[in-house]
C-alpha cells in the first residue's frame, strides 16, 4: 500500500482524523487593533450582491471585505521589513504549508501570567522530552487562549498599557528562526507576536526573525487540545494572493485516533 493509500484509508476507516483549527471568519472575529497613528486594516465583512432575488434569481453571493491579517490568517516573509525580498503568500512553496506539529503546551504559565515569553529552556525541556523540532514542521504553542476567540475584548486584553498576550522571547525568536528547520510557528492568540511584543529588542522579534528567515506564522488557532505532543499533520491553506502579505486560511490537523 502506497503512504496516499495508507492515509485515505486511515481516513475511511476513521483511524485517521480531521480536526479543524480554525476560528469561524466573520464580522464579530476579533481582529488586532493598532495604536495611532497607525492604521488599521478593515475587518471582515459580507456584502449581498444577490439572494435568490432580481439580482440573481438561482443564487445567492456576496462580495468579500476583508484586511489580510484577519481571522486564523498565514504571515508571509514579505509582510515584514526583515523578509521584504521574500515569499509573498502565493509563491510559498506548498511542500511547506504541510508538515508535522510539535505542541508545546504552556497554559500553567499564562495562567499565572498573560504575558508570558517563551524562552529557549522551555523549548529544550519539551524537546528532551519529546525529540528534536521537526524538519518542516510547526511549532504550536498551546496557551488556552483560544477560549477567548469570539470575545473581541477578552482576546485582546487590553489596558492602557497596551495588550496582554503571551508569546515568544526576542532569544528564543532567533533561535527558532536561525537553529531549527521549522517552516513556521503557530499561536492561538492576534498575532504571531506577544500583545507587548513592541517593547522587545528587536520590536515584533517573532515577526522579525522568522519571517526574515523564510519561516510563517499562522494566528487564531483552535482546538490544540485535541492534538498530540508530538504525532499530528498540519495543513495550511491560503489562498494563493499575489503581493499578498497574509491570506485568511483553513488549518486542518490529521490524527491518529486511539484503538
Amino acid at each position: 500500500m502506497t503512504a496516499v493509500n495508507a492515509l485515505i484509508a486511515g481516513l475511511s476507516e476513521n483511524s485517521v482524523r480531521i480536526v479543524d483549527m480554525t476560528t469561524p471568519l466573520s464580522a464579530s472575529t476579533p481582529t488586532l487593533k493598532l495604536p495611532e497613528p497607525f492604521v488599521n486594516l478593515i475587518d471582515f465583512s459580507l456584502d449581498k450582491v444577490a439572494e435568490y432575488d432580481a439580482p440573481g434569481p438561482f443564487w445567492k453571493h456576496h462580495n468579500i471585505h476583508t484586511g489580510e491579517h484577519v481571522g486564523t490568517h498565514l504571515d508571509a516573509p514579505v509582510h515584514w521589513v526583515s523578509g521584504k525580498g521574500g515569499h509573498d503568500v502565493a509563491s510559498i512553496p506548498p511542500e511547506r504549508l504541510i508538515g508535522p506539529a510539535a505542541v508545546l503546551d504552556i497554559r500553567a504559565q499564562v495562567e499565572q501570567d498573560p504575558d508570558f515569553l517563551l524562552q529557549i529552556d522551555d523549548i529544550r525541556a519539551w524537546e528532551s522530552k519529546h525529540g528534536p523540532l521537526p524538519k518542516n514542521g510547526w511549532l504550536l504553542l498551546r496557551t488556552g487562549w483560544d477560549r477567548f476567540s469570539q470575545d473581541q475584548e477578552a482576546f485582546l486584553n487590553a489596558d492602557e498599557t497596551g495588550s496582554h498576550t503571551p508569546g515568544i522571547s526576542a532569544e528564543a525568536a532567533l533561535w527558532l528562526a536561525e537553529e531549527t528547520s521549522l517552516s513556521g510557528i503557530g499561536v492561538e492568540t492576534v498575532g504571531i507576536d506577544a500583545g507587548r511584543g513592541a517593547e522587545l529588542d528587536p520590536p515584533f522579534p517573532v515577526h522579525y526573525h522568522l519571517l526574515g528567515n523564510d519561516k510563517y506564522g499562522i494566528t487564531s488557532l483552535q482546538n490544540l487540545d485535541k492534538l498530540p505532543a508530538v504525532g499530528a499533520m498540519l495543513v495550511v491553506a491560503p489562498l494563493p494572493i499575489v503581493d499578498g502579505t497574509a491570506s485568511p486560511s483553513r488549518v486542518y490537523a490529521l490524527i491518529q485516533t486511539s484503538d
